[in-house]
């Protein structure tokens, strides 16, 4: 199976190019490596099957040719930068929901057929019904990056409608794992680094998340590949993640036992990290489980991998 990556250096991209060239699958890896890391692809680079091209989806004209005879298109690429959104406004309008668009004209021009779309849990913004399911009442949006994504996501369901393409589109609660670059483990583990007897926690703690382990997602995705155009026909939205829940505290706690720090912990307050963060994440996962996928690794089990790998890569 010939299939092209988007985003194929970043976190999701690059462990998604490992898994397909294991299951030999013929792979064009696009990356224009503004957050992706050369060092992520560096075992694909020496694999025959793979061909990288550095460059950005916004000239996806230029660079379609090669994505001539492509069975399905994981499109990865995307500005996930949700916490400082509002420092860019248009940056998420531009490479997450303009960029999907121009992805969506190739695939018409070329009669690809087949498309894996990286959303996100945040497009269900603060909603009421916990956990959340596919088919949930959409409320506000809380952050530009879930508001890109929700349109990439009409998007895509206008062209399946239109063109007979066929989507799955992963709303993913917040990956762990090796290759995580940025988000809370992150933060944690550079601040104790920096300071080992304070822990600055944003909001109260008391912000309920649920992660999954990138390497239960990238089951996930092989499995929607080997579904798709077969039992996955149109727009089929499916949310990815665990049955359990955690509060930031908690998650801060497993960071610090597992590095062995003991900080004294500092809350700003409130009960959001920052505009966009919203207070409890949970999603339904049962769709998940009926196409044959549950997640193998548990939160702490995220937890503790995602912080080994940070202390020691970054």
């Amino acid at each position: 199976m010939k299939v092209t990556v988007t985003g194929c250096a970043g976190f999701i991209g690059s462990n998604l190019v490992d898994k397909l060239l294991s299951n030999k699958h013929q792979v064009i890896g696009i990356d224009n490596f503004s957050t992706g890391k050369m060092e992520f692809i560096s075992n694909a680079i020496n694999n025959d099957k793979f061909t990288l091209i550095q460059d950005d989806i916004k000239n996806i004209d230029s660079i379609k040719d090669s994505m001539l005879n492509t069975d399905i298109i994981f499109h990865m690429a995307a500005n996930a930068d949700v916490r400082f959104g509002l420092n860019h406004p248009s940056k998420d309008l531009n490479e997450n929901t303009l960029n999907t668009f121009k992805l969506l004209e190739v695939m018409r021009n070329l009669s690809i057929k087949n498309i894996i779309f990286a959303s996100t849990g945040s497009v269900y913004g603060e909603n009421q019904e916990i956990p959340t399911s596919e088919n949930c009442p959409f409320p506000v949006q809380t952050s530009l990056y879930g508001a890109s994504k929700l349109a990439a996501e009409a998007f895509i369901a206008a062209y399946c409608e239109g063109f007979e393409i066929n989507a799955a589109v992963c709303r993913f609660v917040s990956l762990m794992g090796p290759r995580y670059t940025h988000g809370h483990v992150v933060d944690f583990v550079q601040s104790l680094k920096n300071d080992p007897k304070n822990l600055t926690i944003l909001g109260d703690g008391n912000q309920y998340k649920s992660y999954f382990h990138v390497n239960d997602c990238m089951n996930a995705m092989i499995l929607l590949a080997k579904q798709i155009g077969k039992n996955i026909k149109g727009f089929y939205p499916i949310n990815l993640g665990t049955e359990d829940g955690i509060t930031v505290k908690e998650s801060a706690e497993i960071i610090c036992k597992t590095l062995g720090y003991e900080p004294k912990f500092n809350f700003t307050g409130g009960k959001q990290g920052w505009i966009g963060d919203n207070p409890t994440i949970q999603l339904d996962i049962s769709k998940a489980k009926s196409i044959g996928w549950e997640p193998k690794y548990s939160i702490k089990q995220s937890i503790e991998d995602t912080a080994k790998w940070v202390y020691s890569n970054l």
